[in-house]
């Protein structure tokens, strides 16, 4: 196979693996691919972000049969050092050595969700970087090391010189995440009443875009408090804590909405009862779009109050390679009104992601950030 390769080839890369759930990330060599086939390029990893999925996938919240050993990360950017043959991007621009890039999940490219529905995020093959097992081809695929294998199929974005990497590496998950849903909700009337359940990284964006999309009102639920004054910093008008009582927040929320509810809900959360109380809480003939549910746990809704407001229930996953171009032109266009920078930690280096990866799961941060070549 023809490839462009580095002066000195990279046969292995450092990488904190995942062996056992709950436990701390075991720094590791792990083997790489000989060359890189056609349509694929090696990445020197430059920024990953972590995302509450890394950190479900850590405690063992989410797993599937054989996934272990395993590395976490799939909010990445980095500079190419080696290239296939015919390697693009999603926009036909070639990439060479020394480009940075972003990436989205891969897709088969042939199966129904690809080719009749041509949608990839129903792709029947979807590639995350978390299901690539770090012992078999092609072995590092992840964030959480000093380099990644991007496989042909793997949809790839050049990034601006302008964009961060801490933006562009957030931009491949939370950020295309948020901006798919609001894709999927129809966008924001002018005027329009939004209420964002969750005050994590989705739910600080989802305000800001709400409110950069010409929301009336940005109602966030969530906690703790420092995440909510976050939320204020980036576009909610009212928060409110998870500690008050749930009718007190519904008043609180008629009272900002004159009484409708919100024209717009968005879950950000996934924790049990948002549901119900999104139902609730939603205008008459408003949207209420799932966004943050992980898990197969049965939520309880009422029906009739679906039935009687004409409410819309949508479901939204993820994103794909679209959303995350479009999230990073959305972080590029509103740097002046929101300062991005702020949702993210200080960067630590690979032996420092355990205790990042619990940090987070503690609410103390709300963006990790992991620079695989700090000590």
């Amino acid at each position: 196979m023809s490839a462009v390769t580095p002066s000195a080839p990279v046969e292995s890369t450092r990488a904190a693996v995942l062996r056992e759930h709950d436990r701390p990330l075991v720094l590791e060599e792990i083997a790489l691919p000989e060359q890189c086939d056609p349509g694929a390029a090696l990445v020197r990893i430059r920024c990953a972000t972590l995302c509450a999925t890394d950190v479900h996938l850590w405690r063992g919240a989410m797993t599937f049969p054989g996934m272990l050993p395993m590395v976490l990360g799939h909010e990445m950017t980095g500079t190419v050092e080696a290239v296939g043959a015919g390697t693009t991007d999603a926009l036909g621009r070639p990439i060479r050595v020394g480009d940075r890039i972003g990436w989205s999940e891969s897709t088969c490219g042939s199966c129904y969700g690809c080719t009749v529905l041509r949608r990839p995020v129903a792709c029947a093959d979807r590639g995350y970087g978390f299901r690539q097992r770090s012992d078999q081809w092609p072995y590092a695929t992840a964030g959480l090391a000093e380099f990644a294998y991007v496989g042909p199929r793997a949809e790839k974005v050049l990034v601006p010189d302008d964009v961060p990497d801490t933006w562009a590496a957030c931009a491949g998950c939370a950020v295309k995440t948020v901006l798919h849903a609001f894709d999927r909700a129809g966008g924001v009337r002018p005027g329009a009443n939004v209420l964002v359940q969750g005050a994590g990284a989705l739910g600080i964006v989802a305000g800001a875009m709400a409110k950069a999309s010409g929301a009336r009102s940005v109602i966030t639920i969530g906690a703790p408090k420092v995440r909510l004054d976050l939320a204020r910093e980036f576009g909610a008008d009212l928060t409110l804590s998870l500690d008050e009582d749930r009718d007190a927040r519904r008043e609180a929320v008629l009272g900002a909405t004159q009484g409708r509810g919100a024209d717009l809900v968005l879950d950000l959360a996934g924790a049990p009862g948002v549901g119900a109380e999104a139902i609730d809480l939603a205008a008459f003939g408003g949207t209420f779009v799932v966004v943050g549910s992980t898990g197969p746990a049965p939520e309880r809704l009422s029906l009739g109050t679906v039935m009687g407001k004409e409410l819309n229930v949508v479901g939204s996953l993820n994103g794909d390679v679209g959303d995350y171009y479009r999230a990073v032109e959305f972080l590029r266009d509103f740097c002046d009104r929101f300062a991005w920078d702020r949702l993210f930690s200080a960067p630590v280096g690979l032996s420092g992601a355990s205790d990042a990866l619990a940090a987070m799961g503690r609410q103390e941060q709300v963006k990790a950030v992991v620079h695989p070549w700090l000590p």
